[in-house]
């Protein structure tokens, strides 16, 4: 898609205006009396999106209270949804192209409508033979003396990266096995020019990554450990923020099998991983001036006769041992690898995403993802703040000293599951015994993947975490 600032438009396409409802419509765009007579009695019910339909095209007029502010969080989100309704609207019209004209409104709240039109025109279709007439815009021009071409192509780099996220979730397992996402990743990084090293099983084995050759044991394919590195000139940190990601291609649960309702969707559990190679793309196309690494732990989680059994000890690469209690709460062994080998960057935040607990989703439902935070107040501020200003919404839970005991084991210094209370929180707990620095956990399995299409998220893979966490990286 082409997002273009612009002087003037064609005022016979697909229109949009932002104003207030003080406007003198009939002087944006010639109207008909009786089109005027709509706005105003639309504008009388606050409607803040108001459509009118021409033979080939539509105006949309968008309108913003001036007294608005971009605190209101609530409002930006409104605006956003409202841009997925301008696209899901645009679909029966032949045009491709949308012109907006923004008429002295804050120029963010141009952006968060574009980000509900970007972040909804996307579907996966590749595997379907038939393909149904779906509507893309192609070409977006917008007359604006307060937004700039730079904000128009970092918006756009941050949609290709949720793009690049969403593909590779919702690739099925069988044209996305361990080896095909390692060669994607090397081609994202290619593409957005940011270093790549993958480590194989030789070296994992040598750095004694006993949680990811763990679960890595039941799967005919070798484990991989991506090292992603954006490393930009006269970067604004000395020491590096660290982005972990869990990259499970697919999780049968192991010998804890799970059951096959609960297995349909469980490509999608490499989101964490694929949501940070989306960030790097975005942040690298973007120039963001920090240094960032990313290390993503990639295997699937097989079921056969050499997988790890419940009841086995294995050995983490810092020397600590776990009990294995159940062989489908292995996501968090194979990110305690990956916590212990950040330690070796001496990082100044080590942040990392993954679909961790179904307890998570009974926790929130859909709607956030869970964070666990030892860092200072005014770090974790900062990510609330982004939080919100993305509408990517997070929700804390406590990392008190008490969940512990239900990690205590008898055979081993932990194990890997703390039983069907506070799982969400005991999940924490266990990856906190792996790290020794400023360090965030998200559960990101609340909003990864929605089986049922919901507002500009759609149906499937979302992304969602990428635009929160690329926010606060900016910021930082």
């Amino acid at each position: 898609m082409k997002i273009n600032i612009v002087n003037n438009v064609d005022e016979r396409t697909n229109l949009l205006f932002f104003t207030d409802k003080n406007a003198q419509f009939k002087e944006l765009v010639p109207l008909h009396s009786y089109e005027i007579d709509f706005i105003k009695a639309e504008i009388e019910r606050n409607k803040d999106l108001i459509t009118i339909t021409r033979y080939h095209y539509k105006i949309f007029f968008i309108i913003v209270n001036q007294e608005e502010t971009e605190q209101n969080y609530k409002f930006a989100d409104k605006l956003r949804k409202n841009g997925h309704k301008i696209l899901k609207s645009l679909a029966n019209t032949a045009d491709n192209t949308l012109n907006i004209i923004n008429l002295n409104v804050n120029p963010k709240f141009v952006i968060n409508t574009l980000e509900g039109i970007l972040l909804g025109n996307y579907v996966f279709d590749k595997y379907i033979s038939e393909k149904k007439e779906i509507y893309f815009l192609e070409n977006i021009n917008i007359v604006s003396e307060n937004l700039a071409q730079q904000e128009m192509d970092e918006l756009k780099y941050i949609t290709e990266g949720v793009y690049i996220t969403r593909n590779l979730v919702n690739e099925p397992f069988a044209t996305l096995d361990t080896q095909k996402f390692v060669e994607e990743i090397k081609n994202v990084a290619k593409q957005a020019e940011f270093n790549c090293e993958i480590l194989d099983k030789k070296k994992i084995e040598a750095l004694k990554m006993g949680g990811l050759l763990a679960v890595n044991k039941g799967s005919i394919a070798s484990p991989a450990f991506a090292i992603l590195k954006w490393e930009p000139e006269n970067p604004k940190n000395d020491k590096p923020i660290i982005l972990v990601g869990k990259g499970i291609v697919y999780d049968t649960g192991g010998l804890s099998i799970k059951p096959s309702t609960s297995m349909d969707t469980m490509k999608s559990d490499m989101a964490g991983a694929a949501t940070v190679l989306g960030i790097f793309y975005a942040c690298a196309k973007n120039k963001i001036p920090y240094n960032i690494i990313g290390l993503l732990p990639i295997t699937d989680n097989a079921c056969s006769n050499y997988a790890i059994t419940p009841g086995d000890v294995i050995q983490i690469s810092n020397g600590k041992t776990v009990e294995v209690m159940n062989t489908d709460a292995e996501g968090r062994l194979i990110l305690a690898d990956a916590l212990v080998y950040a330690k070796k960057y001496n990082p100044e935040l080590v942040i990392d995403m993954a679909t961790l607990t179904g307890a998570a989703v009974r926790t929130v439902g859909q709607w956030a993802s869970i964070v666990f935070s030892n860092t200072d107040k005014e770090v974790f501020e900062k990510l609330k703040n982004s939080a919100n200003s993305t509408y990517e919404r997070i929700v804390e839970l406590p990392l008190w000293d008490e969940y512990n005991d239900a990690l205590k084991s008898h055979i081993a210094d932990l194990k890997n599951i703390g039983g069907i209370d506070a799982g969400t929180i005991t999940s924490a707990k266990f990856l906190e015994h792996f790290i020794e620095y400023p360090w965030m956990h998200l559960d990101i399995a609340p909003v990864a993947f929605l089986e049922n299409n919901v507002d500009y998220r759609g149906t499937g893979a979302t992304a969602t975490g990428l635009r929160l966490l690329y926010h606060f990286i900016k910021n930082y």
